[in-house]
């Protein structure tokens, strides 16, 4: 039954069917689908705006993964700039245009 959310396309929709899908759950007494249930209500609002933006945090949490492996792979820093300035090496996507010189 939970696979119709993603079907639903503005949050009243949404809103409504979520919780008629948790007064089902909780009616069913099945404590795996209460555990989820209770998840569902403690992010409610983002859980209800995907069905109008369809955003997710994957992007971010791919972001956060690599500035993780990179703050491992390095062992500390000198100071918490010298980090910054990483991060935005790793992640910027920056472009550079370095002077081409000829010989």
């Amino acid at each position: 039954l939970f696979a119709e959310f993603w079907t639903f396309k503005t949050k009243d929709e949404a809103g409504a069917y979520l919780s008629y899908w948790c007064d089902l759950v909780e009616e069913s007494k099945i404590f795996p689908f209460m555990q989820a249930a209770k998840t569902l209500k403690a992010h409610w609002f983002g859980i209800v705006s995907y069905s109008e933006t369809n955003l997710n945090n994957g992007i971010l949490e791919g972001i956060n993964s690599k500035i993780q492996l990179a703050k491992k792979r390095a062992r500390g820093y000198r100071n918490i700039q010298n980090f910054i300035n990483l991060i935005y090496f790793i992640v910027g996507n920056l472009k550079f245009d370095y002077p081409r010189y000829s010989i």
